[in-house]
């Protein structure tokens, strides 16, 4: 009997969504910052064993859209709420769910859930025991289990439940894949992060980043980036007095980078100004975003 299935996780920004699902693939696939609004795209991580195939799906934390980024965004929440064989719902104590359509879809559809209680680590047991309750009573089918995905804490539980919920099925992809994305993608990720953790205020929120060239050589890969922004302001401080600032972010991305790949590499970072990108349909095209007009 071959088992196999996409689990799909779903939860508001800043839940950590992308840190437990790093920690059921055992790969760092998806970015993890301290900031809301990390993840951007369906980001599939898959887990194989001999008689098993696991598809992890990270979607973006769920807001209110306020451009089309959002909505395109929320279009991939949209996408993984149809296609589950698992939903696993990322939640922590003392939050409350923002979007209740989507609870409620969850809620009454007969994909089993199980929801991930998170950073429990940063409360206490009965307030812990409280949440546990208030689950259960919203969705009286689902597993509900407390976890720590900084510490390890109940990852092996999660998915002890997930190997017991997983549909018969043979493998959706070839055992050797990891994930279905390219080293591109996840470069620009990786440039990405370090924007979110080196820059404040709206300067993360405003940049995008687009691999431009990715040349493997012996030793060395040459990788040129693209980092758009969408005001020349925004782009002043994201390169800095005489560049320090680019300059620093390069160094940081560049040594993820080459832990990712096990290579050496060259990394370029060019800046440019797309005005309003966020609010273009082009441009959300390009960035692999948008797919319809």
């Amino acid at each position: 009997m071959h088992k196999a299935g996409f689990v799909n996780i779903i939860g508001n920004p800043n839940v950590g969504k992308s840190t437990l699902m790093n920690a059921l693939v055992g790969e760092k696939l998806s970015i993890i910052t301290s900031k809301a609004q990390t993840t951007r795209h369906r980001i599939m991580g898959i887990v194989n064993g001999d008689d098993f195939q696991i598809v992890y799906t990270d979607t973006p934390g769920i807001v209110n859209p306020h451009n089309k980024l959002h909505e395109q965004m929320m279009g991939f929440v949209g996408s993984a709420l149809v296609d589950a064989d698992l939903f696993l719902l990322v939640t922590e104590v003392g939050e409350t769910f923002k979007n209740q359509h989507v609870l409620q879809r969850v809620a009454e559809s007969n994909t089993p859930v199980i929801v991930a209680i998170n950073k429990i680590d940063l409360s206490n047991q009965q307030f812990v025991a409280d949440r546990i309750a208030q689950w259960q009573a919203a969705i009286p089918r689902a597993i509900v289990v407390p976890t720590s995905a900084t510490e390890g804490f109940n990852v092996g539980t999660i998915f002890n439940h997930i190997m017991d919920m997983l549909p018969e099925h043979e493998a959706y992809f070839p055992k050797d894949e990891l994930t279905d994305r390219s080293m591109r993608f996840f470069v620009s990720e990786i440039v990405r992060e370090k924007i979110l953790l080196l820059y404040q205020k709206e300067i993360p929120y405003s940049c995008e980043v687009a691999v431009e060239s990715y040349e493997e050589r012996d030793g060395i890969d040459n990788i040129s980036t693209i980092i758009f922004v969408e005001r020349e302001s925004q782009k002043a401080i994201l390169i800095g007095h005489q560049g320090s600032a680019l300059k620093r972010l390069g160094i940081e991305a560049r040594k993820d980078i080459e832990e990712f790949t096990g290579k050496r590499c060259y990394l370029g970072l060019h800046v440019k100004v797309l005005k309003d990108w966020r609010n273009s349909q082009i441009a959300l095209k390009r960035f692999g975003y948008a797919t319809d007009d």
